[in-house]
């Protein structure tokens, strides 16, 4: 009996042309759209005073606008794209059965209505529908990388994503419903889904790191990368700790500084609460740690050549509020693209392979050496 290794399948290179191409284009246009419409558009809103005293504020932040909302246009041509490629791909590889039979069918009514939204806007029902949709697609996809994979660590990336985004979505459904109907009264439960899953995306954004940054780990043999791993969780903790507790020093140092320091951290997030959707209830330690753990863990995977990166990579681009159609997509992609990410364990071969490369060549988002 040969043994069994585990491997990682869906790797970008195991896709055809059309679908790596296209999956690349996404998430660096998706990126550039983040930071040149979403975000730097708002830092121009909230510079007004200041583009009193220097005219080339308002052109710049218009130019950079502009471009920005040609890239939300080409993102959602990009979406398009990418999903029907993947839902195809996902047909011919598992046909129309088990969970396929709920995301195809979810994947292609969501095209449909972004489509027809385009033509008719959508009013209080067509929202509800639209984002209903996607929760019963977002909830099928996670429940299927969940099965998929047996280590906790994944699976509690899953299930504080499911339930962070659910939050988002439960608060939109609910608020249109009874906006639909008249009434004046309160969803139930509806502003505490809202606050707790804002909470559970910052914690799944922390928990990506333990599912898939390995390399800053205690556990490894290997003395060098032990050093590596206790300089890095050291600094970490000391950085997080030190912003944690750095309003209350500073007030204690200098009070004028404090308040200076505190206002400009209003004004970020100011422009990420309309840019990403965060509120920012939680200590501003949270969200930096989301973000340093995200941002690692997604190079990382990058360059390994790994779907699950640019899965993630999406899913947390789209931030918390889904408020445009292209970022609801956005996330229904990067959920599939994770799911195509998993370990299998095949029979290893019995012929020793000779002279072969230690480590394979990973197909990273720059393509190769430059």
């Amino acid at each position: 009996m040969n043994p069994t290794i585990d491997k990682i399948t869906g790797k970008l290179s195991d896709q055809s042309l059309l679908f790596r191409s296209t999956i690349k284009l996404v998430l660096l246009v998706s990126f550039a759209e983040l930071i040149l419409y979403r975000l730097v558009s708002r830092l121009g809103m909230h510079l007004s005073k200041l583009a009193q005293e220097h005219e080339w504020i308002v052109p710049t932040f218009t130019a950079l606008t502009q471009i920005g909302q040609w890239l939300l246009n080409v993102v959602a041509i990009l979406l398009f794209l990418a999903l029907g490629v993947a839902a195809i791909s996902r047909v011919a590889s598992r046909g129309f059965t088990g969970v396929n039979a709920i995301v195809i069918p979810c994947v292609a009514l969501l095209l449909l209505l972004t489509a027809g939204f385009l033509l008719v806007p959508p009013a209080f029902l067509g929202s509800a529908i639209y984002n209903l949709v996607a929760l019963v697609a977002l909830t099928t996809l996670m429940v299927e990388y969940i099965s998929t994979h047996s280590e906790w660590s994944h699976r509690a990336v899953g299930i504080t994503y499911l339930l962070g985004v659910g939050g988002w979505l439960y608060y939109q459904i609910m608020s249109t419903i009874y906006s639909f109907i008249g009434t004046v009264q309160a969803p139930p439960f509806v502003y505490e889904a809202h606050r707790g899953g804002e909470g559970l995306l910052v914690l799944s954004s922390i928990l990506v790191m333990w599912a898939y940054g390995q390399g800053v780990s205690f556990r490894t043999r290997n003395q060098r990368q032990r050093r590596r791993a206790i300089w890095f969780w050291a600094t970490s903790v000391s950085l997080f700790t030190s912003m944690l507790f750095l309003d209350y020093f500073l007030h204690q140092y200098n009070p004028a500084m404090a308040s200076n320091i505190r206002k400009a951290a209003d004004g970020i997030g100011w422009i990420f609460q309309f840019g990403m959707g965060y509120t920012f209830f939680l200590p501003f330690a949270f969200y930096l740690t989301g973000l340093l753990c995200w941002s690692y863990t997604v190079i990382k995977l990058l360059n390994m050549g790994r779907l699950a990166g640019y899965g993630l990579g999406l899913m947390f681009i789209a931030g918390y509020a889904l408020l445009y159609s292209n970022l609801t997509l956005m996330v229904v992609l990067g959920a599939m693209l994770l799911t195509m990410d998993r370990q299998k364990r095949d029979a290893a071969e019995s012929a020793p392979v000779t002279n072969g490369p230690m480590v394979s060549a990973p197909d990273s988002l720059a393509g190769g050496h430059v």
